[in-house]
């Protein structure tokens, strides 16, 4: 139905009186909105045109009458083609009437999608008003006719009658842009080509298509009416601006339907999916399963196509569960003195999803426990509370403990929720007596004491407690169990300590002053226990050490300058029983002062020099008394060995005797013998190496000589060639055998007749690499059997021919010996005894007179 004006740029809006059964879209084109039957007599409706602008409205009556069907030419002569002219106008100027283009549109086209024929289908007619004085031909271009997809659209060259040749899809091509053209005969253009659009025309022939055909989406449990849960989407390939594309959704079923059928509600145009009832409760319903349809045509249930898919929606959990205890109180029990055990189990039960924030349960103690004694651990994968002990408890303070405990969730309760946020249980805790080990009292226990008390002194009492008031145990016993020096002892059963040595502060036990010993005290209870206490001795110093001279031994030059000798004074005593030191020569025997003097340098130092001009080099032991500054004073004469040497400009020692003098050293002299023990002990290896070898070489000289053994080596002679008169011969079979060529590989007839035939190796014994004497017998006779029964073994039962040597031989010819001259006369039957070898012999002559 078109509406034509002289405007055409008026937006037009098109309305059917029936729109239950026909509908009108906007380019004018009627479709039917139902199926039904047209009864013979026309169907009526009026069709509206309202102008959108000026609200102007024009109205038409259409007559809808069903079409007879034909076929052929009658259905062509009845059918009206529309054509197609193209434009022209005259205009005057001055002249003669002329030709004018008219640029106007033509209308496009409209034609159905899957139109099922006939085919080729006619659409319209092009022509042109030329067609009477010329004859033309006419012709389109463009996709669908000339160009991919080819052979959509044909035109009749003559007549100009424009068809279509198969059904159109317009989810694959929505309009074709054709181009007409007229030309005559000999192909010159008589018309400006026209254009010609045609527009497929959309059919509802696609179904809804979801993006997924299953849709997961989550809601809180407890969520409000009106709580977004997830969006479905569904396309359709028809066209999205017409009913055939335009979707509608809706729910088709819920499960379950607890507590309400209609827990959910969707936007039926944009697939929203939020909850329209109160009740959601992850405890009772984890998840909710829908089905959800989409059709086209608006949702039109009588000519929309539909499709479903299914939308599951898990119900997440929140904490509205509390944790609530199993017990209102719990027990457990611990020794005494017991660390990071496990003394009771708190269980709880939560309904919220296990594993999760609201299920994970945190405990504390809200009383009983002022030291901080205990602890209380989540078990992870129960959920359980691990009362733990953290801090030693001592029964004979505290026997038991009732503790009072909360527990929570991690995450706080949900609001509305009317349950309280925590649960309160009581933990009664038991405490078991054991048997503690005694201590001493004060450990460590420190004495102070000078040195040298002598051996059986008593020192002190070193006594320990036994912390069992409520057990019945005996008296404790002592004993010793660190004591380095071994000087101290204890009484078993009163705790006295006596010595047993003299106390001696130099001693290389004692450090800083300090002597260290350990004691242990043992109980008779059930299991038995000891304590250990230490024992620090301190040990005052007293004047029981003299001072010795250091260095021992010292090097001066015979003559006066320079001649001076550093020394020190050392002291194991410790101030004041130590330095200053005084330092003075004896006065015997009088040649010490004579040829020595000694002037101190400081309170631990002095220093030796001549007295004389010249002294004789040699060693000289030099008397030096010193004495400390204890009281009383402690003094000694300590021997100071002096090496008096000639010396250069530089102070030095030239002399050679200097060494020799000195000596060698123990340390040297033990080196010295190491290295020649050790060198004794080489040699001797070697000879007893050598002998053993001679040994083993005799006896293999007692088999066989290895130089002589042909058996295992390979003996290869020179080759000499014969005079002038030989050249003419082959020299080549003089060669050895092993080199010659495979028998395998000579031409038949080349191979001479004393070569060795050709049969499998033998196997012949292997002597063993130290045979024993006895056995050469044996092998020796192996290995005559194997060479018995080897046919391959020289010489060979074969005519041997000999090469010529020349002439001038002094030997008679060989042809005169005739063997069968005698024959008759012998007997040839031992050849029979000879072995294989002799076989042939014995069968020509052994055999009788044949």
């Amino acid at each position: 139905v078109r509406f034509r004006s002289c405007d055409g740029n008026k937006k037009i809006h098109f309305g059917s009186s029936e729109p239950e059964d026909f509908r009108v879209g906007e380019d004018g084109v009627v479709y039917a909105e139902r199926s039904f039957q047209l009864s013979a007599e026309p169907t009526e409706f009026v069709v509206s045109a309202q102008d959108k602008e000026t609200q102007q409205e024009w109205q038409m009556r259409v007559k809808l009458t069903p079409e007879p069907a034909f076929t052929g030419a009658s259905e062509k002569d009845q059918r009206k083609i529309e054509e197609i002219i193209f434009p022209w106008q005259q205009y005057k100027h001055s002249s003669p009437l002329k030709r004018q283009k008219r640029d106007w549109v033509i209308p496009p086209i409209n034609l159905p999608e899957n139109s099922k024929g006939p085919f080729p289908q006619e659409l319209v007619r092009i022509r042109s008003d030329r067609d009477k004085s010329l004859s033309l031909r006419y012709s389109v271009t463009g996709p669908g006719a000339d160009q991919p997809p080819t052979g959509i659209f044909i035109i009749n060259p003559i007549s100009g009658q424009l068809s279509v040749t198969k059904p159109l899809d317009r989810e694959q091509i929505a309009s074709f842009h054709l181009r007409a053209h007229a030309v005559d005969v000999n192909g010159n253009q008589v018309e400006n080509p026209i254009d010609i659009v045609i527009n497929v025309i959309d059919m509802n022939d696609n179904r809804p298509e979801f993006l997924h055909q299953v849709w997961n989406g989550t809601v809180p449990e407890g969520s409000k009416p009106g709580t977004y849960v997830m969006t479905v989407t569904a396309i359709d390939a028809d066209d999205p601006n017409a009913q055939n594309g335009m979707l509608r959704y809706r729910i088709l079923s819920q499960a379950p339907s607890s507590p309400s059928p209609n827990m959910f509600t969707i936007n039926n145009e944009t697939g929203d999916i939020i909850t329209v009832a109160a009740g959601l409760d992850r405890e009772k319903v984890q998840q909710y399963t829908l089905i959800i349809q989409a059709t086209d045509m608006e949702g039109n249930p009588t000519y929309g196509l539909s499709n479903t898919a299914t939308a599951v929606i898990a119900v997440t959990d929140v904490n509205d569960n509390p944790p609530e205890f199993t017990a209102m109180t719990f027990y457990g029990e611990v020794p005494e003195n017991r660390v990071d055990v496990i003394v009771a189990n708190l269980t709880v039960t939560d309904k919220d999803q296990p594993h999760t924030p609201a299920w994970n349960a945190m405990y504390r103690m809200t009383g009983g426990d002022p030291t901080g004694r205990f602890t209380i651990l989540t078990d992870p994968n129960s959920n359980d509370g691990l009362v733990t002990v953290v801090k030693p408890i001592d029964f004979e303070t505290n026997r038991m403990f009732v503790l009072t405990v909360a527990a929570e969730n991690q995450v706080p309760l949900a609001k509305g929720i009317q349950h309280p946020p925590q649960s309160t249980a009581t933990v009664s805790i038991t405490v078991i007596d054991v048997n503690e080990p005694p201590y001493f009292v004060p450990n460590p226990k420190l004495v102070r004491q000078e040195e040298g008390l002598m051996a059986g002194s008593m020192l002190t009492t070193f006594t320990a407690q036994d912390p069992d008031r409520y057990m019945q145990q005996t008296s404790l016993r002592y004993s010793k169990l660190s004591d380095p020096a071994n000087w101290l002892k204890i009484d078993p059963v009163n705790g006295q300590i006596t010595t047993t040595a003299v106390l001696d502060r130099e001693s290389i036990y004692v450090q800083n002053n300090m002597y260290n010993a350990t004691f242990l005290a043992s109980d008779n209870g059930i299991p038995p226990m000891s304590g250990t206490g230490t024992l620090q001795i301190y040990l005052l110093d007293i004047n029981d050490n003299a001072p010795q001279v250091h260095p021992k031994e010292a090097t001066t030059c015979e003559t006066l300058q320079p001649n001076a000798i550093n020394i020190t004074a050392v002291d194991p005593d410790i101030d004041p029983n130590a330095g200053p030191f005084a330092f003075e020569l004896p006065d015997t025997p009088a040649s010490i002062k004579r040829n020595w003097t000694i002037v101190r340098i400081s309170g631990d130092h002095a220093q030796l020099s001549l007295r004389i001009r010249f002294l004789e080099a040699g060693i000289y032991d030099v008397p030096i008394v010193i004495t400390d500054s204890g009281n009383p004073h402690a003094s000694s004469t300590s021997l100071l060995k002096v090496k008096v040497c000639q010396c250069d400009l530089n102070g030095d020692c030239t002399d050679v005797d200097r060494i020799v003098g000195a000596g060698l050293g123990t340390g040297a002299i033990i080196a010295i013998l190491l290295c020649i023990i050790i060198l004794l002990i080489l040699v001797l290896m070697f000879v007893v190496w050598m002998k053993r070898r001679d040994k083993e070489r005799q006896a293999k000289q007692l088999l066989i000589d290895p130089e002589d053994d042909v058996r295992d080596n390979i003996l290869k002679y020179d080759e000499e060639g014969g005079g002038e008169e030989d050249q003419d011969y082959d020299l080549s079979q003089l060669q050895q055998p092993d080199t010659l060529e495979p028998d395998a590989i000579k031409p038949v007839g080349i191979r001479r007749l004393d070569e060795r035939p050709i049969h499998a190796e033998p196997q012949y014994p292997v002597r063993s690499a130290a045979p024993h004497p006895g056995d050469i017998g044996d092998f020796i006779n192996e290995g005559l059997k194997a060479a018995d029964n080897d046919p391959t073994a020289p010489p060979y039962d074969s005519l041997l021919v000999f090469d010529y040597e020349g002439s001038g031989s002094t030997a008679g010819s060989l042809s005169s010996l005739n063997s069968s001259s005698s024959g008759g006369e012998q007997d040839y039957d031992y050849l029979n005894d000879w072995g294989p070898r002799f076989k042939k012999l014995a069968d020509m002559y052994g055999g009788g007179d044949d």
